[in-house]
């Protein structure tokens, strides 16, 4: 029987300090700004008891905390990253009283909900594409839509090396329709809608699982109501962490 390893994993410890995600904790390590006891450290160390790390030379602490589950209206302009060099990140907008960071990414140049918390272990349960949760968008067109537009939306497009998994697509206007995605590829709905040489005017995400942008106005932010949090858990209680889970559970339908 192989014995397990000692210690946490980096990206994990890092997480859980409440300072990002697990996978900005990656990007984090990979670029060589992570030290364990001030050596640099790779993507495959593990902390034990006693060891000291830190980001770009800021110590990282682990503290017991109360979980915090944040949904905000992002306005266009705001980027959905921690990273202290991009000084339009969402954390110096929202300037929270405790260390939090974005479920996931939503445009620069894009608006609308995005969700936001210091449990790292719900981050990647949200956006595991096998976990199929939705995501809902309102999007705005530089030229009318057709039915054939429709279609071809909602059977899926090849982006990014790969065809976009079968969404809900319903046309709401002339030129604005709503998307209904499980999926988060990067400038996915921007890039499917290029690929049928139309433009994106406005992109709005108004809903993500059971929580709804609803009438919280545009750069202001909530806290997640109790019945949400339960709701979103329980959608949470089978799906995967990892990618490797996510396809063995879908090859189990």
């Amino acid at each position: 029987m192989q014995k397990p390893q000692e210690g946490v994993q980096l990206n994990k410890y890092i997480s859980s300090s409440g300072l990002c995600s697990r996978r900005e904790a990656d990007r984090y390590i990979e670029e060589g700004r992570v030290t364990v006891n001030d050596e640099v450290a790779l993507m495959a160390a593990r902390v034990q008891a006693g060891d000291v790390v830190a980001v770009d030379g800021e110590k990282i602490k682990i503290s017991r905390k109360q979980s915090a589950y944040i949904a905000f209206h992002k306005p266009k302009g705001v980027t959905s990253t921690t990273d202290p060099t991009d000084k339009s990140n969402i954390i110096y907008y929202l300037n929270y009283p405790k260390r939090i960071f974005p479920i996931g990414r939503l445009d620069k140049d894009s608006e609308g909900l995005i969700l936001l918390t210091n449990d790292g272990d719900i981050v990647n349960k949200i956006l595991r594409a096998g976990n199929e949760h939705e995501k809902e968008y309102i999007v705005t067109v530089n030229k009318a839509i057709t039915p054939d537009f429709v279609k071809r939306m909602s059977n899926g497009l090849p982006i990014l090396g790969e065809k976009t998994k079968p969404c809900i697509v319903r046309q709401l206007g002339n030129r604005s329709f709503k998307i209904v995605l499980t999926q988060g590829l990067n400038r996915q709905i921007r890039r499917m809608c290029e690929y049928l040489d139309y433009g994106v005017i406005t992109l709005k995400r108004i809903r993500v699982m059971n929580i709804g942008l609803g009438n919280l106005e545009l750069g202001k932010w909530r806290n997640l109501s109790f019945a949400e949090t339960e709701a979103m858990n329980k959608m949470l209680a089978d799906s995967s962490k990892t990618q490797e889970a996510s396809v063995g559970k879908k090859k189990r339908r």
